[in-house]
């Protein structure tokens, strides 16, 4: 493994968070099952804890301790699959022990398996899905390089890659893959 990563590895685990880019911008993040770096993720990005954050994952297999896998019908199974690896997020039921802050007010979590390079080899240097969400204060612009979150969040941070977006113009697209819903086009 890379020196890089073995740095993220460490931040991570340490429950600091992180900050990497992906298909549009910069993402903040940081171990979804620490529920101290959950809070100090909301309370970094003043966000509130019932909107629910994004989990980005290498593969599905790094969801599976996120997502209640058992109560997603079968009849849609193809249509989520078929959307990943990309840059879909997709709103499936939450597995039942998820802390408020992951999951919002809501029964579902938001997840995305990642197909930009530098976030996948992320996810899989850490072994885990990773909180991602856009590095930025509520309300403000996101930041889309290394150097602007340096600026304004680096004494917060354990670890930034220093790697450019994916150029994508806007987030990825939400949907409620068992409802057909379009959250975010």
């Amino acid at each position: 493994m890379s020196s890089e990563f073995q740095a993220a590895q460490d931040a991570f685990r340490q429950g600091q968070l992180l900050a990497y880019p992906t298909e549009a911008v910069f993402g903040l993040g940081c171990d979804p099952r620490n529920r101290d770096a959950l809070q100090k993720l909301l309370a970094l990005k003043q966000r509130p804890q019932d909107k629910g954050l994004i989990l980005l994952a290498a593969d599905y297999s790094q969801l599976l301790p996120f997502v209640d896998d058992r109560a997603i019908p079968g009849s849609v199974r193809l249509a989520i699959f078929s959307q990943w690896p990309g840059f879909v997020t997709q709103l499936l039921p939450a597995a039942a022990d998820l802390p408020e802050a992951l999951r919002g007010a809501h029964d579902q979590i938001a997840v995305r398996i990642t197909a930009f390079e530098p976030a996948r080899q992320l996810c899989k240097a850490l072994n885990s899905a990773i909180v991602s969400t856009s590095a930025n204060r509520s309300g403000e612009p996101a930041l889309r390089d290394a150097d602007a979150v340096a600026a304004q969040f680096g004494d917060d941070l354990g670890w930034i890659m220093h790697q450019p977006t994916g150029g994508a113009e806007r987030p990825s697209r939400i949907i409620d893959p068992i409802s057909q819903r379009v959250i975010r086009d």
